[in-house]
């Protein structure tokens, strides 16, 4: 999506680099993307009058100066009807006029809506499943609202350019902009003075000079794309041309000439090389090597990942591979609504950690850089990922850097943490291989549904919490050594009521009196949970969470010699009766703490706080055997 807020104010010399700066520049430019966009939410994931329809292929033939905001051409549209129909809607602004729609040679009747919309009425109904064309002939200025189709100067020089998303496409040409119809083969030919270079997407097929000091440039995309993907930069473009990746596809750019003249841009232009070649080894190879990558430079400032050709306005190396890892996440899988947008975003972010942790940074300047997107997280105590009103201009919510981008990023960083890197990163491949996701749209149950083919692992629980759920954890670790064994104690406060407890693997570091180190993820399931583990040397110190795996704010560890004394009398513990009819008790056990009871074939039944003295009522279980769980300690009872 469009990368406004992106455009770091930090000069990437490497040698000197402030990840806390980063995480400042990088929230203060968010907030200008979001205001960008509050009428365009308005428009919904979906427009009903086009469901009815497959769109295929589209044949853009439009006549562009820059030096004039204008657009005079034609669409032509190939589409399969999934039901037999008598018109047909495309989306377009009624700031453009159609002059007529062609179908076979003839004029078709046709009318321009409010909405948005140009509903061409068939002489005869058409049928099912039977691949049909026509053309829509417009010309006019193209509305400013959603600021789409922008031109201006650079050097002097005009320059014009789109950014359609989410809902712009609309704007410039006639197309389908819903969330679930990707068009399969997209040409564009563009009539411009000779003077002027155009960039687009997919391959360059041709460039051909015409009378009146003309010049016609050809681009096709043979890859699926979504309508808001499909983006032109017209200008005086210093073309780069070059190879990249083994084996090598082509690396086209498209810079101004005060970019190309520039050593810094230049030297981050081919840096993405680099970040190709990580990306391609974390998240499988790039999606559109039979066409192209590279970047169009464009005036709207930060970035926007348009299909095989970025578009950029300016040349930090954190927005560099932003924009790139979008091309796995947002172009060939994009989200199929706006509320999963942390689908694209999300995971464009986690590109930019993985950037910074394998190329740009130093370990410590990595965790500085996650100090500061733990702290932009939980800054508040609530909102979540998951965006449940996408139709209502919740714009904040939609677009925001704290939930789509930083939490969305960082719920991946958990994730890998859980599955371990190897299985994460195997997982994300087949994420976007899927035959059912492959340049297709996905939701965030396809995620889900895919971790869970991939690993083995149902993150049902993880996702209620994380990407459903609002807030964050907060911890109080305690810990006592007693000869080689160390006990654990985890109790956990919540910073938003609509998550109970969140079910997390907790990272510990314990730190040996003679420099050993010892390494233990606690299954923490419960509150109040105590642990166990065996290390062989004199513990100096516990750290908690210390590589930043999961999200958290203002936890604590300390050393506690009382641990287990006041809350549990191993030598008198247990329950009675045995077996039971309608109640059990335990003993030994002092203070109100947390249990769990599973049935014979491991599934939670019954959980709640247990307090001393009184009994637990399980007269709703079936007969059977039955297993409680009290401090990670377990006592088998027989229900009667």
């Amino acid at each position: 999506m469009k990368k406004i807020y992106i455009l770091f104010l930090v000069s990437f010399t490497f040698q000197i680099f402030s990840a806390q700066d980063q995480n400042i520049d990088m929230k203060g430019l968010r907030s200008k993307e979001m205001k960008s966009y509050a009428a365009k939410m308005n428009a919904g994931n979906t427009n009903p009058n086009t469901l009815n329809y497959d769109l295929q292929y589209q044949r853009m033939d439009l006549s562009l100066n820059p030096a004039v905001y204008n657009v005079s051409g034609s669409v032509t549209s190939h589409f399969k009807p999934n039901q037999a129909m008598s018109s047909i809607y495309f989306d377009l602004s009624n700031t453009l006029t159609v002059s007529s729609v062609q179908y076979h040679g003839v004029n078709l009747t046709f009318q321009q809506l409010a909405t948005k919309e140009v509903k061409i009425d068939f002489q005869n109904p058409i049928s099912a499943n039977v691949l049909d064309s026509l053309t829509i002939n417009y010309s006019g200025a193209p509305s400013t609202a959603l600021n789409a189709f922008s031109t201006g100067t650079q050097a002097g020089t005009a320059v014009m350019a789109t950014l359609s998303e989410p809902y712009g496409a609309q704007d410039w040409f006639p197309t389908k902009q819903s969330l679930n119809d990707k068009i399969e083969r997209f040409d564009i030919k563009i009539t411009a003075p000779s003077q002027y270079n155009v960039a687009s997407n997919g391959k360059l097929m041709s460039e051909t000079t015409l009378a009146g000091s003309l010049k016609r440039t050809f681009w096709r995309t043979q890859y699926p794309t979504a309508a808001y993907l499909i983006a032109i930069s017209i200008t005086n473009f210093t073309k780069l041309t070059d190879t990249m990746g083994t084996p090598p596809f082509p690396f086209i750019n498209y810079v101004y000439p005060s970019t190309a003249a520039d050593v810094g841009s230049m030297a981050n232009i081919a840096w993405t090389k680099e970040v190709m070649n990580t990306f391609e080894t974390y998240f499988g190879l790039y999606p559109f090597r039979n066409e192209k990558y590279g970047h169009m430079q464009f005036m709207y400032g930060g970035g926007m990942e348009h299909q095989t050709m970025s578009s950029m306005g300016g040349w930090d190396r954190g927005l560099i591979a932003h924009e790139l890892a979008h091309q796995w996440f947002g172009d060939k899988v994009t989200c199929g609504a706006w509320n999963d947008i942390w689908l694209n975003e999300g995971f464009a972010t986690f590109g930019q950690h993985l950037a910074y942790e394998k190329l740009i940074m130093t370990n410590a300047q990595f965790m500085t850089y996650l100090i500061g997107e733990r702290d932009y997280i939980t800054g508040q105590p609530g909102g979540s990922v998951y965006v449940a009103d996408a139709n209502l201009g919740s714009v904040g919510t939609i677009f925001s850097g704290r939930l789509s981008y930083s939490k969305g990023a960082y719920v991946l960083r958990m994730m890998k943490w859980i599955l371990g890197e190897t299985a994460f990163y195997n997982m994300i491949k087949d994420y976007h291989a899927r035959p059912n996701l492959a340049y297709n749209y996905a939701v965030t149950s396809d995620f889900k549904n895919s971790a869970l083919t991939s690993t083995g692992t149902d993150f049902t629980g993880f996702f209620n919490d994380w990407i459903y759920g609002q807030g964050y954890p907060t911890y109080d670790i305690r810990w006592k050594q007693t000869g080689n064994t160390l006990t654990f104690k985890a109790a956990q406060t919540q910073s938003h009521a609509s998550v109970s407890f969140f079910e997390m693997p907790l990272p510990i570091k314990v730190n040996g009196t003679g420099g050993q180190v010892a390494y233990f993820a606690l299954n923490n399931t419960a509150n109040n949970q105590y642990f166990t583990e065996t290390v062989s040397f004199p513990v100096a110190s516990v750290q908690f969470n210390y590589e930043y795996q999961i999200l958290e704010k203002n936890s604590t560890v300390a050393q506690d010699a009382t641990l287990g004394i006041e809350e549990i009398d191993l030598e008198n513990f247990g329950l009675y009766p045995n077996p039971a009819k309608n109640e059990i008790y335990l003993k030994g056990v002092k203070k109100s703490t947390d249990f769990k009871i599973y049935s014979a074939d491991a599934r939670l039944v019954k959980s709640g706080v247990y307090n001393p003295a009184k009994p637990i009522n399980i007269s709703n279980l079936s007969p059977g055997i039955y297993l409680l769980q009290i401090h990670e300690r377990n006592l088998k009872f027989v229900k009667e």
